[in-house]
């Protein structure tokens, strides 16, 4: 009898929309993130397909602990961020190790080596190593859609969370990928568990004894899972590598021999012996921090890896000669067109009455960041969500009279900003916060927020009202105003807040001008 194949579909997709692809194929229900370059798009993707339940969150805790929830529920569950997101989550993570899961539950965090759209180049392997959480890592667009369908069934098969680690370059890569249909996932029972679900100290004790020996035999798996494969070359040369360095070092030394790792915690020890041993000259190559290298070190293993001076920065292929050879990093001094606000944007009213007026002004994450260059030059410190409104504060403690003002953006307020402003109020703080209200998380691609009105899928919503939320919050002064519309009018609010012995909120709303909606 002859069988008739299946046709092969294939498209080309980026490492974010191909893992959305997998993450769908392997039947999943409910998604949730913050926007965060480089982790936005598979958010955007998974909002393409109907049958989801895709949200965007008010920040990475909130789209954490639900999409958590509905894995305890019973639902194949996913939660996206880019790694400093992923700070936000540190809480409800570290004790859903302990928990486990119901249905199959994965977290897929984007690194941004190269700080590309980051304030810090943070390697969030080690976050799978202090919470205990197996990692994979993929290497390419197809191992994105490949590898989430495998964390999942490995979520549910080991009662845990499992971390999908990807790079800048993997999310935003393309390739042809091989997709598929999907796997319709049966909704699991939603059990009251008493001990494994309510961590209070006397059960989190029992749970952090089940997490140790969940990592044992995670441990075995590690050596055995064809995630982690030793691709056979010449024996003079081989390689310890994993993520898109892969890619490097094999484009470079082809001919060599391959420890490819996708499943990097927890370590498969065995097979990095073995394989150390069946080459002359052992190179460990990885981008970022010495992850695998410290642990290599314990094993007892005689390998080369790269200098310090490497661990600044992504790799590419041009690094991987060095690497080998070596040498220290050079640095190259290159000319670059710094950027700056859009032309029309309307933060640039709102910062040169600023500047004009002299003030010291904390900043916040956003587009508007960008104040802080020339020309406007008019942003004095960035430190991370939401600490316009809480560095106002602090500057405030330390200089009670002095010409201060926060900033925040509009998202970023919803985000992290709220606690802030009522932390401010309740301390008897004074000053100015302005919120940027473009109408949109311009700085990731003009996203949805709750006071937009707008759900990811553009349909509309309750809408947050900012003004109410602020006086709610406990701010003396709240004034809405577009600083396009009559500068002089908005100079003359921003001195006459500025007098006041007052907590005041400037909400300078008007639409960023690349929001193709009406709104």
């Amino acid at each position: 009898m002859t069988r008739t194949k299946r046709p092969v579909h294939k498209a080309f997709l980026s490492g974010n929309e191909a893992l959305a692809r997998g993450a769908w194929q392997a039947g999943l229900k409910v998604a949730c993130a913050y926007p965060g370059t480089p982790s936005t798009e598979i958010l955007e993707a998974l909002a393409t397909y109907p049958e989801l339940d895709v949200q965007w969150s008010v920040n990475e805790k909130v789209a954490y602990e639900v999409a958590f929830a509905a894995a305890v529920g019973g639902v194949r569950s996913l939660f996206a961020c880019k790694h400093v997101g992923l700070n936000v989550a540190m809480d409800p993570l570290m004790t859903s190790a302990y928990t486990g899961v119901n249905a199959g539950f994965v977290i897929v965090v984007c690194d941004d080596p190269g700080m590309h759209s980051s304030q810090n180049e943070q390697d969030t392997r080690w976050v799978s190593l202090y919470a205990k959480l197996p990692m994979l890592e993929p290497a390419n667009p197809g191992e994105a859609l490949a590898f989430v369908g495998e964390a999942f069934a490995l979520s549910e098969r080991f009662d845990t969370p499992v971390i999908v680690r990807m790079t800048t370059r993997i999310s935003h890569g393309k390739e042809d990928v091989v997709i598929g249909e999907r796997d319709e996932v049966t909704t699991l029972a939603l059990e009251k568990d008493f001990r494994k679900y309510v961590m209070v100290p006397g059960n989190a004790r029992g749970r952090h004894e089940v997490l140790e020996k969940r990592l044992v035999r995670l441990k075995a798996l590690a050596e055995k899972t064809r995630l982690n494969r030793i691709e056979e070359g010449t024996r003079s040369l081989g390689f310890i590598t994993s993520s898109v360095t892969y890619q490097y070092v094999k484009e470079c030394y082809p001919d060599a021999s391959f420890l490819k790792l996708g499943m990097s915690y927890p370590f498969c020890d065995e097979k990095i012996r073995a394989f150390a041993k069946s080459v002359r000259r052992c190179v460990v190559v990885e981008e970022l921090d010495p992850f695998l290298e410290e642990h290599i070190k314990t094993l007892g293993v005689r390998f080369a890896a790269k200098d310090p001076s490497w661990r600044l920065g992504e790799l590419g292929p041009d690094a991987i000669g060095p690497i080998v050879r070596g040498e220290q990093r050079k640095v190259r001094q290159t000319k670059s067109r710094p950027p700056r606000l859009c032309p029309g944007c309307p933060h640039w009213a709102t910062f040169s009455v600023l500047k004009k007026l002299g003030v010291f002004v904390a900043g916040d994450i956003g587009c508007y960041t960008l104040g802080a260059l020339p020309p406007t030059s008019a942003l004095h410190s960035c430190l991370c969500m939401g600490a316009g409104v809480t560095f106002n504060e602090g500057l405030r403690r330390a200089h009670p009279d002095g010409p201060i003002v926060g900033v925040v953006g509009d998202s970023t307020f919803v985000h992290s900003g709220v606690t802030g402003l009522i932390s401010a109020a309740y301390n008897k703080s004074r000053g100015v916060i302005f919120i940027l209200d473009n109408r949109t998380t311009a700085m990731t691609g003009g996203q949805n927020h709750p006071a937009t009105g707008l759900t990811i899928r553009d349909e509309p919503t309750r809408e947050l009202d900012l003004a109410a939320l602020c006086r709610a919050c406990g701010a003396d002064h709240v004034d809405v105003i577009d600083p396009t519309g009559n500068l002089k009018a908005f100079e003359a609010l921003v001195v006459e807040r500025l007098g006041a012995d007052a907590l005041s909120v400037i909400i300078a709303k008007h639409p960023c001008k690349l929001i193709k909606r009406k709104l």
